[in-house]
Order: C-alpha cells, then sequence, then structure tokens
C-alpha cells in the first residue's frame, strides 16, 4: 500500500506546532494545504514529510519544514501582500506563499532554468498562479515591485541592495546571510523609513550559496 500523504502532512504540521515552529493560523493552514509530496522527486515522495531537507537536483535542496516555518513566521504574512521569492527551487516554498497572501500576489525568481520549469510544472499541477522568471535573484524583480516581502531561500553574504531598494517603507526582508558559503544565520530586516532599517538576527541555519551579482560567484 501507498503512503497515505495527507495523515503524514497532518502529523508533520502537529510536530511542527509542537516544537514550536509553527505558531499562527495561516502558517498552519498553508502547511496543511501543500502537498509537499507532489514538489519532492519521486523516489523521495516517502520521506517528503520528514523534517529534513532533500535533494530536488541541479545541486539544489527543498529546505527542511521546521526552516521553512520559522522563515515564513518570521515574514509575517497576510492576504494582499506582494512578495518576492529569491530561489524557487521546485515551487513548495512559493505554494506555501501563495497559500497566505493569495493567487497572483508571488514572483519568484530562480536562476537554473531546468529548475524553474520543474517549480512551474508542479505549482500549476497543484492549481497555484505564481509567476516564476529565470534570473539573477540578487537583484530581485523590478517589474513588479515595490514587494511587502523579500523571502530568499539560499545564503547570501548580505542583504543585496536591489532588494532593500524593492521593499516599501512597511515591508521586510527574511534571508539567510552569512560570511561562509554554507553557514549563515536568518535576517529579518524591517524598512521603518526611506533610509532606516531595523534587523534583528534570529537562528542559525545553512541554505545553499546564493549565487548573482550582489551574491556568491559560481
Amino acid at each position: 500500500m501507498g503512503a497515505d500523504f495527507e495523515k503524514e502532512r497532518h502529523r508533520l504540521v502537529k510536530r511542527l506546532e509542537e516544537w514550536g515552529y509553527v505558531k499562527s493560523p495561516s502558517v498552519r493552514a498553508a502547511f496543511l494545504n501543500v502537498p509537499r509530496e507532489r514538489f519532492v522527486p519521486d523516489d523521495l515522495r516517502a520521506s517528503a514529510y520528514d523534517d529534513a531537507p532533500l535533494p530536488i537536483g541541479h545541486g539544489q535542496t527543498i529546505s527542511a519544514p521546521s526552516m521553512i516555518a520559522i522563515m515564513l513566521e518570521e515574514a509575517d504574512l497576510g492576504p494582499g501582500e506582494n512578495v518576492l521569492e529569491i530561489g524557487t527551487g521546485c515551487g513548495y516554498h512559493a505554494a506555501l506563499l501563495a497559500e497566505i497572501v493569495g493567487p497572483d500576489r508571488v514572483v519568484s525568481v530562480e536562476r537554473i532554468p531546468a529548475l524553474a520549469d520543474l517549480a512551474r510544472a508542479n505549482l500549476a499541477a497543484c492549481g497555484y498562479r505564481v509567476e516564476v522568471v529565470v534570473g539573477d535573484g540578487t537583484l530581485g524583480y523590478p517589474p513588479r515591485a515595490p514587494y511587502d516581502c523579500v523571502i530568499a531561500t539560499a545564503g547570501a553574504p548580505r542583504i543585496p541592495n536591489a532588494w532593500k531598494e524593492q521593499t516599501r517603507v512597511g515591508g521586510r526582508i527574511v534571508a539567510p546571510v552569512g560570511k561562509s558559503r554554507m553557514n549563515q544565520v536568518l535576517v529579518t530586516a524591517r524598512r521603518v523609513s526611506e533610509s532606516k532599517w531595523e534587523v534583528r538576527e534570529g537562528t542559525a541555519c545553512a541554505f545553499v550559496p546564493m549565487i548573482g551579482a550582489e551574491g556568491w560567484k559560481a
């Protein structure tokens, strides 16, 4: 018999709540509604609801659910907000974002064309309307700026200036930042005025490096 993914999904969300990672009703609902097993490679579907990162090809990973939950809670998103995601990967994180802010409110930038194609197919198959763009995520995506939130799923050496310029006053940036390519601290930066940012450092984390003009070199 195949796995009962819906039951596993509920079990994972219950654990994430017990561990204190999932706190808000909107993040809880997003995790319950998005079928994670549809976004991982077929041979890893049995591990879809393990709290662990999984490889998705091209040297990239889908983050552990607990890490994603931390980021979504930090982002503090509401319905109707405009979100820029940096690093689409397989599209799972974009689907969670779309669940929270609503259809057509999320644009995601992916530098690897094959992954962008995979994400588009996964998102479409699950009914999510997310614009996936191939490009250098460290430069943001000016056509749909300004954003209420920029959220990155790869580690950057610093917060790129382009993201700051494309974030509206009152908006925030959630990103792993660190001096090492493979070890970072999750940073939440809130734009309190045209010239002022409030920056808070959170949990230590380890994301794949962000490659680009304002990121790491390939």
